[in-house]
């Protein structure tokens, strides 16, 4: 447009008469495109050209349009240009208009008298206080708000509170030094009982945002008197049948459980008491009664804040399971779930049904079973049995229910868990029938294998019967998906005997006419198949034309699951048969899955997922064969992997909510104001696609080169994907994989021209992407993954990097440890806790393991850049000692003084003599550690002992004692020899061999040498064995002195060993250490005295004798 026409509209619309501002934000808000997208520019260009005009002009709608939507939209216009982001406009501002707004800002709020615009209103107060107020830049507000708190007008009182419940969230510290009046305020208000319901709310919602932004428990603790008043809100709003009021304290009441459950803790038997009273009350709406259950079980997940404090209140847990199993009741004998024409498993169930549920599960993961076992155990018996099927189904519903939570404690009494479950299977109600199978469908996957190991002479029959139930088919096909749980956590020794009666019983239900039942035991074959492998062969031929037939003829939308199954059967099937079998139908399968490929599918057709993965299968089945197929695979594949997040975004607060999310496929996340809803079928998808560009990378090695390049362009970016946790952990699973086949491809010739520099080019790409990825990633999980694989593609390509690259690792390292620490000294912290307990004592052990395998994996890396830059490595070394050295210490676990012990051990072994200025931090702790209680610790430091003295020359001499005696207390330890402790037994063998070697000068070699030689052969550790035995071969070859004692007395000794190490195979020496070994033997027979040879001969055991015959005669 002509800039001299914007020139002039911009001055028509800030122009005298205001009736053109008015259309323009009429125009702002036109549900047309055009005209609105024409107003947004025009707005736009106000702002440049003349914001005080603009905000002035705003400020004067809100404060007197007679047009309701016209003021709401000032509201937000003016909130947005107010806030402190790219478009900020205040610092824009000249101080006459900012004066002039501030003043009509609080004008409007005494006028306004539409409650959705004063809401507004406060929104936009709140807003630009926050950005002035530190500053002192907005004196009058405060006064004003304390002054609209005292004031007879409701109205005024609750915009006063709501302002003070945003800025306690933006700007906490600025209403710090008013605490002491806030605090008698929000008594006032509370407590006086002529306060308007509305307004007594806004100050709970005050109170609450102004507690949790209190730093000091101190300051908190000043407020605890208003602890019954709040609750008094919610009790009276009940008395008085303001249940839409109860519900509002109850949501805030639940954030403050959340976030400050600690707070509640002196009045908690009394808030907790009332909240259960409330969730009994039959009379009062359910959606009160879910919100006081919520409540409950938010505090007793406040673990992290409130450790243990819920367990010490077993009578109320009592009573939330007894409110949470009566819900279970709230079920009917809804006649679809009988015609089984539908996958509607839930039907006939209410929202009490499934709130129970879920709370179950909650609370069980949240207590732990010391705490809920004893409960279901008092409750679950009468229920059991009650004449009501209802009350039956509740119990076995509630058991499936509480299993994660508890598993430790139901493993113990699996016998008792077991035997409820299989009573039930012979109810005659199918609904208690079916919620029988459904627990132990649930008991196979948290309490196994154990389950499957001591019960599958129990539980494989009663599912195999269940699949005769021809008159419910609901059971019938829930029997089928029961096998796949149980299956799953069970190996094929267990499963084999029962194949014949599954098998064929899975066979007959393939051919039922319902779908459901159909879809069952295709899901169930594919799961028998995968766990019993080669044991299926038997029935392959028996299957497969049952599963092509299904292939082919299911091409009605209604059965498009169906097809989709038997794909993922048949691949499975294929994959456990292996590729000789499945040869012949490979080729058939695969043309349909071409066929189909290429047709146009819809897209929510579950057809394409199951596809993916059915081809990965298929690749993983003919490994190389695959090739041809590639070019047809890929494309789709990628696609699939590059799918957008289909995501909506709405403010957290807005009344239009994506709550129609009784839609499965969307899943939300709040992010600050925020709430984002996300299509989940769409990132399912896009999982499962990234899972398998990582398997056919990792299957076919060099044979995946020509797809590497469009691979890495889509999986690099999403290391950082943070809508879905399966998306990133298989791109870091891929970046190694990428990495090797294109070091292979590039070794055997196969890069299609390309040469090492490519393989630099792409480390360049990937290596510093997972160190940024790292740098950002939330989760403690997918750290160690990305540690890793990070481990890995060092070893790949380390070699490529050049120094800043190196340094930028070395930085992440840092970074990572120091995080890792932070998070252990937080739960160290949660320890202290008043009511920290045995059981937190345990998932706090658990926390700690993970992070464990955070420090292990920094270990390995370190590992490898030694391994591959060797002295060039050491500045970096140095920087990282003050990192790694407390993890030398004796309050660190036995894990992490192991972990530095390797990473020393490292240094010393691959930067040898520039090592050596190490030795006086070192050495000291590596002796000590030679005795630690823990042999994973003793085997690091016994074997960094060995690196030290065959490298250490004469600053290693001085210690020679000592590392003796240190050795010789692992070695002679009486349970030296025991599995746990035989790795560190035999690396202290090999160190003592070193020291023989290298510093004979400097030990009693009569008596050290024949004591090294009665500890061999060693057969634990199968990497030292190697070494040691070579060192004894060479030793005799050059007929050491003191190895063959006086008179050649340790001779019978030497050759036993020989026979020992010559009977184990390759295991104990390599082919050439052998070959020398049986010379030796050989030369023996020739040059020894026949008397002499007899006697070492017969000092042999008999089938030692026979083997080295036989060995020496060949």
């Amino acid at each position: 447009m002509d800039p001299a026409v914007q020139q002039s509209q911009v001055a028509a619309v800030l122009g005298a008469d205001l009736s053109q501002f008015e259309t323009l934000i009429s125009h702002l808000m036109s549900s047309s495109n055009e005209q609105r997208s024409h107003a947004e520019a025009l707005f736009n260009l106000c702002k440049q050209t003349d914001p005080d005009n603009l905000s002035l002009k705003l400020a004067h709608i809100l404060h007197s349009s007679p047009q309701q939507e016209a003021r709401a939209m000032s509201a937000i216009l003016l909130r947005k240009q107010l806030t402190r982001d790219d478009s900020y406009l205040w610092p824009r501002l000249s101080p006459h208009t900012q004066s002039s707004l501030k003043s009509l800002l609080l004008s409007s709020i005494q006028t306004e008298n539409t409650k959705s615009i004063s809401k507004k209103l406060c929104d936009t107060i709140s807003e630009l206080a926050s950005g002035i107020l530190p500053d002192n830049a907005w004196p009058e507000l405060l006064p004003f708000m304390f002054q609209c708190v005292s004031s007879d007008s409701p109205k005024l009182q609750e915009s006063a509170f709501l302002i003070f419940a945003q800025l306690s969230q933006y700007i906490g510290d600025s209403l710090t030094p008013h605490i002491k009046h806030l605090h008698d305020i929000f008594l006032q208000c509370l407590t006086n009982p002529s306060v308007n319901p509305d307004v007594r709310i806004a100050a709970l919602n005050a109170v609450i945002n102004f507690i949790q932004c209190l730093s000091g428990s101190a300051d908190r603790d000043r407020f605890q008197d208003l602890l019954p008043a709040m609750m008094r809100t919610l009790t009276e709003a009940l008395n008085s049948g303001q249940e839409a009021t109860a519900q509002e304290a109850l949501e805030l009441l639940i954030e403050l459980a959340g976030t400050e459950p600690r707070f509640l803790r002196r009045e908690l038997v009394d808030v907790v008491g009332a909240m259960l009273q409330i969730a009994e009350a039959e009379s009062l709406e359910e959606g009160t009664r879910h919100l006081a259950i919520e409540f409950v079980i938010t505090l007793a997940e406040a673990r992290e804040r409130a450790p243990g404090m819920m367990r010490k209140l077993p009578q109320f847990i009592s009573r939330l399971f007894a409110i949470l199993m009566k819900m279970l009741l709230d079920v009917e004998d809804d006649p679809a779930w009988h015609s089984a024409e539908t996958e509607d498993e839930d039907a006939g169930e209410t929202s009490n049904y499934s709130v129970g549920q879920e709370c179950l599960d909650r609370l069980s993961i949240s207590l732990g079973g010391n705490t809920i076992v004893p409960v279901a155990s008092e409750q679950l018996p009468a229920y059991l049995a009650a004449p009501e099927w209802q009350k039956r189904h509740a119990a076995l519903i509630a058991l499936a229910q509480i299993a994660e939570g508890c598993s430790k404690v139901m493993i113990k009494n699996l016998e008792q868990v077991v035997a409820m479950v299989l009573n039930s299977f012979p109810d005659q109600h199918p609904r208690v029938r079916w919620a029988a199978i459904n627990a132990i469908g649930q008991l196979s996957t948290d309490l196994g294998p154990d389950l499957q190991v001591k019960y599958h002479q129990g539980v494989l029959p009663a599912l195999a019967s269940a699949m005769d139930d021809f008159q419910n088919p609901r059971v019938q096909a829930h029997a089928a998906s029961a096998v796949l749980n149980f299956s799953e956590n069970c190996t094929p020794d267990i499963l084999t005997p029962y194949l014949d009666g599954i098998v064929s019983k899975l066979l007959v239900l393939l051919q039922n006419g319902k779908q459901m039942v159909q879809e069952g035991a295709l899901t169930a074959l594919a799961s028998v198949a995968d766990s019993s492998q080669e044991h299926f062969q038997k029935y392959y031929d028996a299957v497969m034309p049952y599963l092509k037939a299904i292939l082919v003829n299911a091409t009605d939308k209604s059965n498009r699951m169906l097809r989709a199954k038997s794909m993922e059967c048949i691949s499975l099937v294929g994959m456990a048969v292996g590729k000789e079998k499945f040869r012949a139908d490979a080729k058939q399968v695969m043309e349909v899955l071409m066929s189909l490929q290429v047709s146009q599918m819809e897209t929510d057709d579950p057809t394409t997922s199951y596809m993916l993965q059915a081809w990965a299968r298929l690749c993983k089945c003919l490994g190389q064969d695959f090739l041809p197929y590639m070019e047809f695979v890929m494309p789709p594949l990628l696609q699939s992997a590059a799918l957008k997040p289909d995501v909506t975004i709405t403010s957290a607060d807005s009344d239009n909510d994506i709550d129609d999310s009784d839609d499965e496929s969307m899943e939300t996340i709040t992010l600050g104001d925020k709430r984002i809803g996300i299509k989940t079928s769409v990132l399912e998808e896009k999982a499962t696609a990234c899972n398998m560009l990582c398997c056919y990378a990792d299957e076919l090695k060099e044979g995946f080169f020509p797809w590497i390049d469009q691979v890495a362009a889509t999986l690099v970016p999403l290391l950082k994907f943070y809508f879905h946790e399966e998306v990133r952990k298989a791109a870091v699973s891929a970046m190694p994989e990428l990495l090797r086949s294109a070091k292979l491809a590039i070794e055997k010739g196969l890069s299609l021209g390309r040469d090492v520099s490519y393989l630099k080019f792409l480390t360049d790409t990937i290596i510093p992407a997972l160190v940024e990825a790292l740098h950002k990633e939330p989760d403690t999980e997918i750290c160690a993954s990305m540690l890793d694989s990070l481990n890995e593609c060092l070893q790949i390509s380390g070699m490529l990097l050049d120094e800043s690259q190196v340094r930028s690792i070395v930085d992440e390292i840092k970074q990572v440890i120091t995080a890792s620490s932070s998070r252990k000294r937080e739960r160290a912290e949660r320890t202290q806790a008043e009511d920290f307990d045995a059981e937190e004592g345990e998932l706090i052990k658990e926390e700690n393991e993970q992070e464990e395998e955070v420090f292990d994996q920094v270990g390995e890396i370190l590992g490898t850049l030694i391994k591959t830059f060797k002295a060039n490595f050491l500045p970096f070394f140095d920087e990282l000692s003050s990192y790694l050295t407390p993890m030398w210490g004796r309050d660190k676990t036995p894990e992490e003084r192991r972990i530095a012990i390797c990473i020393f051990d490292d240094v010393a072994e691959q930067c040898r003599e520039a090592a050596i200025k190490y030795y006086d931090t070192f050495l000291p702790f590596l002796l000590e550690a030679c005795n630690d209680e823990t042999p994973d610790v003793r085997q690091a430091a016994v074997y960094g002992l060995g690196v030290c003295a065959e490298f250490g020359g004469s600053v290693f001499k001085p210690l020679v004692g000592e590392a003796l005696s240190r050795l010789n207390a692992v070695i002679q330890h009486p349970n030296a020899l025991q599995p746990d402790n035989v790795m560190a037994y035999d690396n202290a063998v090999s160190a003592l061999g070193k020291i023989c070697q290298f510093h004979r000068d400097s030990i009693d070699s009569a008596q050290v040498v024949p004591a090294w030689l009665n500890c061999l052969p060693i057969k634990g550790d199968l990497i030292e064995a190697k070494v040691v035995h070579d060192q004894l071969c060479s030793m005799a070859e050059r007929s050491d002195r003191e190895l063959l004692g006086p008179n050649n007395q340790y001779l019978p000794k030497i050759v036993s060993v020989f026979a020992e190490v010559l009977c184990a195979g390759k295991d104990l020496a390599t082919e050439q250490t052998a070959g020398r070994m049986i010379n030796l033997l050989r030369q023996l027979q020739q040059t020894l005295p026949p008397s002499t040879l007899a006697s070492t001969w017969s000092s042999l055991q008999p089938q030692q004798q026979l083997a080295l015959q036989s060995i020496l005669s060949s």
